[in-house]
């Protein structure tokens, strides 16, 4: 029996299958967390073997000690996953410390820095955008000038569109200068033009793509933060030979195996795909869920199949569209409510889903997950959802 420790296993809560997949696999479910027992899910509760909390999962000496508990306990442990972002550092020291498959300290440069990533892209021959970390004030205003003050500056070791600023003029940049945080790091590159698409997937643990899929989206995310605008993103059906083959290029280049990946490009006007950042885990919200009902297929469980057997049992199918479309109700009124939404789209709709205070700001106060058999569809979904007054 396999030993898979889950990292902060009740969040997000729509990621809880993960534990009854496992478990229904045959896998031993260790839970490790700073939650408290009695809070956690009972759809979390009855699929773990067992759960340690810690006061503070930021205490890597917690942590630590907790894996050796279970170590000792239940014997060699084969996995230490979180599938988020935010754990992806206490993940690999863990693995490190206790020899277990997976991702380790020595490959976070390149898939937690932007300039490590860079790296990556132009060793196999991949376009990047030109740019580079900033060291000084007069760094980052040497550097914007020479791109004509049409850049963009995020941190180096960053997630999303946090602290992504763009800058169209030296105000822009004085601004940013002004109130840039001391101890981060920002990487400076040069504006490009075009729309944001993904290659997503799953590998095997010989590093094998077994699933893929492609998101598009209507804008950046860094112009919703700006503007305040409605975001919608879909996962399509059909997914273009040139971004299959790069993405493919790209996951074998960061030796990517039995992980999700989320990868990140830019598709320019002139249909050239530049590759933007890579994430080695799934993309966030609710994208697992949209890649499910696209493809009615249940990810969490060909992952538990992966981790138990080592195969991939089912096809995606790629029948439907799916769309995460997003209300901003800070200055916007909407034509219809949730009752005429749900009369009008029927079982199209699949979920309405609350967002918190902290991330409404990137996808809306309320979001809608929505699936169609065609573009038509789906278009007429999205304006009926996000159509105005």
């Amino acid at each position: 029996m396999k030993n898979f420790v889950l990292v902060s296993p009740h969040f997000p809560t729509n990621f809880l299958p993960f534990a009854a997949r496992l478990k229904e696999k045959g896998v031993n479910t260790l839970g490790l967390g700073d939650e408290p027992y009695d809070l956690l899910p009972n759809e979390l509760k009855e699929n773990l073997t067992e759960y340690y909390q810690v006061s503070n999962l930021e205490n890597y000496h917690e942590a630590h000690r907790a894996v050796q508990y279970f170590a000792e306990k239940y014997g060699e442990i084969h996995r230490i996953e979180s599938h988020n972002e935010h754990w992806l550092e206490l993940d690999a020291k863990l693995r490190t410390d206790f020899d277990v498959f997976g991702y380790k300290v020595n490959d976070l440069e390149s898939i937690k820095f932007k300039s490590g990533m860079k790296k990556v892209y132009q060793s196999i021959g991949l376009k990047v955008a030109k740019g580079r970390v900033i060291t000084t004030d007069s760094d980052a205003r040497s550097l914007a000038n020479e791109f004509n003050y049409q850049v963009i500056i995020k941190p180096d070791n960053g997630v999303g569109a946090g602290d992504t600023h763009k800058i169209m003029s030296e105000n822009d940049l004085e601004a940013f200068l002004q109130h840039r945080i001391p101890e981060v790091s920002y990487i400076m590159e040069e504006f490009i033009e075009g729309d944001i698409v993904t290659f997503d997937g799953l590998t095997d643990v010989d590093g094998k793509i077994v699933f893929h899929s492609s998101m598009n989206y209507n804008t950046a995310v860094i112009n919703t933060v700006i503007t305040g605008n409605d975001l919608f993103f879909y996962v399509t059906k059909d997914i273009p030979e040139a971004l299959s083959q790069m993405g493919e290029k790209i996951v074998q280049a960061f030796n990517t195996k039995e992980r999700f990946f989320h990868l990140e490009f830019f598709l320019t006007p002139s249909g050239e795909y530049i590759p933007l950042e890579v994430n080695m885990r799934l993309p966030g919200g609710s994208s697992i869920d949209m890649m499910n009902y696209a493809n009615d297929i249940d990810l969490f469980a060909e992952y538990a199949n992966l981790v138990s057997t080592g195969a991939f049992q089912n096809t995606a199918s790629r029948q439907y569209y799916c769309a995460y479309v997003a209300r901003n109700y800070e200055n916007n009124h909407y034509h219809h409510n949730d009752n005429e939404i749900r009369d009008h789209l029927g079982e199209n709709l699949k979920e309405i889903l609350s967002i918190p205070g902290i991330f409404a700001t990137l996808m809306g106060n309320v979001g809608y997950i929505v699936r169609a058999e065609t573009t038509e569809s789906l278009k007429e979904a999205i304006e009926f959802i996000q159509g105005k007054y």
